[in-house]
Formats: C-alpha cells, sequence, structure tokens
C-alpha cells in the first residue's frame, strides 16, 4: 500500500480527494469539523515536502446547485485547522479551475467547489474524471467515508494516474484499523451491532462470525431476536419477516462456538418521547402498549463482564435511544466500558454514524483506540467487499 509518505512531492501539484462532508447551522459554521482534522496530516505532509494541495469534496446532495451546499462556507474552518488560508474557486472544472491551479504556488492549498454540483461525479463518468485529473501531477485518495463509492472522483479518476496515485494517511489508517479487527490473532474478539434494523447488519453479521468469540446484540434489532425466541416484545421494533433469519444467525454463532449475548432486561416506555413514563422489566415480558427503548442495568453488567474480558473490540450501533437523555444510560455505560477496557489496552474500532455520534456525545472519542470516519465504507469492508476507491489506488 503506497502511501503519502512513499513520496516526495516537491514542486507538484497533488489533487486530492477528501471528505469535507460535514455538518453546518443555519449560519452555515461547521458544526463538526472531525472529517477536516483527519485530512490535516496528509495535506501538511504534501505541503512540507513543498508541494501544493488540490482539494476536492462533496458536501450532501444537491439537486441543483443549491448555494447551500457550496464548499466555500467551510473555506475558514479548513484554513484555521491546517494553518493557511484556503484560497476557493467557484467550480470544479473548467476554464476558471485551470487558471485557478495554474496560478498554485508550492505551499498553497486551493479548494474545488462540491463535485457534487455535477451529476457526472455520482455516475462515475469517465470524461468528468479525465478533466479533473488534469488538474494534478499526483492523485492521492483520502477519502475513507466514500471509498466504497464507484465515483468519478474516488474511482475513476485514478485510471489517468497509471503511477502517480497513493493513498492518503487518512484512508490508509482507516484500512490498517479495521484489518486489525478482521484479521486478529489476538482472542477474545467481540463485536457489539446495534441500531434499529437486523436487516441493515446482516451481512455483517455474517461476514464477522468466523472472526469473533462474542456478539452483543443491542438497540432495536435484539426485539427481533427476543420476539423470535418466543419473548414477549410489546410495541418494541420488531422486524416480523426477519425472525427467522435471526433464528438462523443464533444457529450460526452456535456451529462457530460464538457466545451470542442479548439484553436481559430493559427500560421500557409507553410512548416514543422523553417525557413517556418508563418501567424497567425482564426483555421478553413486555407489556401490550409498551416498548424497549434502552437496555436495563443487569443487561450494563452482563455486557461489561464480556467487554471488559475482551482484547479486540468493534463496536457499531447503540443499545437504545442514547439522542433522549432518558434512554442514553445504556449507549453510555457500554462505551464508558469500551473505554475502561481500552485504558487496560485492549484494541476498540468504533464506526458507524449512531456510535461515532455516540462517543463524541459523551466524551469518549480520545477513549477508544480508533473512531471510523466512514460509516458506510467501514461497514462494506467488514461485510468483506472491496471498496472501489480502494482498488482503484491498488
Amino acid at each position: 500500500m503506497k502511501t503519502v509518505n512513499d513520496i516526495n512531492f516537491k514542486g507538484k501539484k497533488v489533487l486530492i480527494r477528501v471528505d469535507f462532508n460535514v455538518p453546518l447551522d443555519e449560519e452555515f459554521n461547521v458544526t463538526d469539523d472531525t472529517r477536516i482534522r483527519a485530512a490535516k496530516p496528509t495535506i501538511l505532509k504534501i505541503l512540507e515536502d513543498g508541494g501544493s494541495c488540490i482539494l476536492m469534496s462533496h458536501l450532501g446532495r444537491p439537486k441543483n446547485k443549491e448555494a447551500e451546499f457550496s464548499l466555500k462556507h467551510i473555506v475558514k474552518s479548513l484554513s484555521d485547522i491546517v494553518g493557511v488560508q484556503v484560497k476557493f474557486v467557484e467550480d470544479s472544472i473548467g476554464a476558471e479551475v485551470e487558471a485557478a491551479v495554474s496560478n498554485l504556488k508550492s505551499g498553497e492549498i486551493l479548494l474545488l467547489e462540491n463535485l457534487r454540483y455535477y451529476e457526472e461525479e455520482t455516475k462515475g463518468d469517465r470524461d468528468f474524471a479525465e478533466k479533473l485529473s488534469k488538474l494534478g501531477d499526483v492523485y492521492v485518495n483520502d477519502a475513507f467515508g466514500t471509498a466504497h463509492r464507484a465515483h468519478a472522483s474516488t474511482a475513476i479518476i485514478a485510471e489517468f494516474f497509471p503511477e502517480n496515485k497513493c493513498f492518503g494517511l487518512l484512508l490508509a489508517s482507516e484500512i490498517e484499523n479495521v484489518e486489525k479487527v478482521l484479521k486478529s490473532t489476538e482472542k477474545p474478539v467481540t463485536a457489539i451491532i446495534g441500531g434499529a434494523k437486523v436487516s441493515s447488519k446482516i451481512t455483517i453479521i455474517e461476514n464477522i462470525l468466523d472472526k469473533i468469540d462474542h456478539l452483543i446484540i443491542g438497540g432495536g434489532m435484539a426485539f427481533t431476536f427476543i420476539k423470535a425466541q418466543g419473548g414477549k416484545v410489546g410495541s418494541s421494533l420488531v422486524e416480523d419477516d426477519k425472525q427467522s433469519l435471526a433464528l438462523e444467525i443464533l444457529e450460526e454463532a452456535k456451529k462457530k462456538n460464538v457466545k451470542v449475548h442479548l439484553p436481559v432486561d430493559a427500560i421500557i416506555a409507553d410512548s416514543f418521547s422523553d417525557t413517556a413514563n418508563t418501567q424497567i422489566v425482564t426483555v421478553g415480558n413486555i407489556p401490550d402498549g409498551w416498548m424497549g427503548l434502552d437496555v436495563g442495568p443487569e443487561t450494563n453488567k452482563l455486557f461489561e463482564e464480556v467487554i471488559l474480558n475482551s482484547k479486540i473490540i468493534l463496536w457499531n450501533g447503540p443499545v437504545g435511544v442514547f439522542e433522549m437523555d432518558k434512554f442514553a444510560q445504556g449507549t453510555k455505560v457500554l462505551g464508558q466500558n469500551i473505554a475502561k477496557a481500552t485504558k487496560n489496552g485492549a484494541f476498540s474500532l468504533v464506526g458507524g454514524g449512531d456510535s461515532v455520534a455516540a462517543v463524541h456525545k459523551f466524551n469518549l472519542a480520545d477513549k477508544v483506540s480508533y473512531v471510523s470516519t466512514g460509516g458506510g465504507a467501514m461497514l462494506e469492508m467488514l461485510e468483506g467487499k472491496t471498496l472501489p476507491g480502494i482498488k482503484a489506488l491498488l
């Protein structure tokens, strides 16, 4: 895997695909700059060598070049983070862009306008990719968040740089950290899979069963397993058409000597709201009209024991509706236990939008080993897929 550390960029114009798809508030201020900070080491390496950076990214899903999706909104945050005043051009291809690139000096950074203002980007259009490719001497992909998309700037463009392409430091690091889980020789390995639906996580579970010793299942998806085993789940979220699949997963796990840990108690509510009435019951005895919205204290203890005895931990998905304070305790305690295990020497990888939001909400991001910047991309790697953006660089 060739990275930016293997190249001297002196005098080179370097075209870097970054992932600056960051959240903005109503005044267009960046509210979470994690992805910008994550790209900083790659950018600085190129500038320190004496190269210049041409950054390309998407932002949101524009339909008609709406101003709210312009990358001009992130120029100030980006400049502050990298410590260099970033230049911006209001297009990503064409004469104006070419002029801005030809005027770019060593040590300077130019940010192109939102790639998705062109539908050719998401269509993986070859002509569009070729026009982008003419802007740089070297192509670097540092956008893990879009590595699972066969878009013009992530997969197709690499064809035009047969020799001069490499991995950015973030992308390389993301791959290494996912592989630490998938190829670990240390035992026991524990995967914590939460979230709402079994259907969205099924391929991950199937692919990782060979590689793990413990599987903790939480969140709404746990109720499909509990109902499938004959439990009463009241009005909890259930995928009725996935019950037989849930039983198959349990059977498959048993064959592979993977211990599955489901919640044993739940905090239930009489409505989906922060002001609902609540009580704690055993998980298979939820009365009609009540729904499970968080795991209970006995489950927290059960999960804690498994986590603290693990050497490798993968966390994808919350175990309750942590966005509401009333139902956040289970996810918070889970995160704190993962942090404790990490402090004791375990390797912990957190990925997937909701888990990442949870570690930030509970101030645990610097207490786990690695927080992935790419939800979908990480999940597809865990499913055993080769990502187009990675394949294009190899």
